[in-house]
């Protein structure tokens, strides 16, 4: 039996996310699998490259035969060098760790309240607008009223 170490294809119509398997040679592309080993999300900015490193050398030494895209994805991640006894590949790039939302959200809940002397965020830009458009029609309101005046004055004395 021919195993190959391949991409089984999930996800959406325009956003594709691919599984590493293990499978017989002979089956479907998105058909039975041996074994999972692995995961590949391309849309991800850093792509998204988690391969079960043990179980992926395990199988490369009774046989398995990588497809060409899976084999680059090895060499990304420094298993396939790891394999043939090459030297390692650089690190791959990692996306920056998220924000945790829920402390966010008790942190403004808490300085909304007044219980916690953490600094307000500043006020948003829609915010600064508005403010500004205020002050400048007031100056704008009062003008027009010192010139109607002038014209009633100008009339009056005429």
């Amino acid at each position: 039996m021919a195993v190959k170490i391949r991409l089984l294809r999930m996800g959406k119509i325009r956003n594709p996310q691919y599984r590493i398997v293990i499978a017989d040679s002979r089956t479907k592309r998105d058909g039975r699998a041996i074994e999972f080993v692995g995961v590949y999300q391309p849309k991800e900015d850093p792509s998204v490259i988690e391969v079960k490193s043990e179980r992926v050398q395990y199988w490369l030494s009774v046989g398995a035969q990588p497809s060409e895209a899976v084999q680059r994805l090895l060499e990304l991640t420094g298993d396939w060098q790891k394999y043939k006894g090459l030297p390692a590949p650089p690190p791959l790039k990692v996306a920056p760790e998220r924000a945790d939302r829920k402390a966010a959200y008790e942190a403004e809940a808490k300085a909304a309240a007044g219980v916690a002397d953490t600094p307000a965020k500043p006020a948003k830009k829609a915010a600064k607008p508005e403010a500004a458009k205020a002050e400048t029609e007031a100056p704008k309101a009062e003008e027009p009223k010192a010139e109607e005046q002038t014209g009633a004055e100008s009339g009056e004395q005429a």
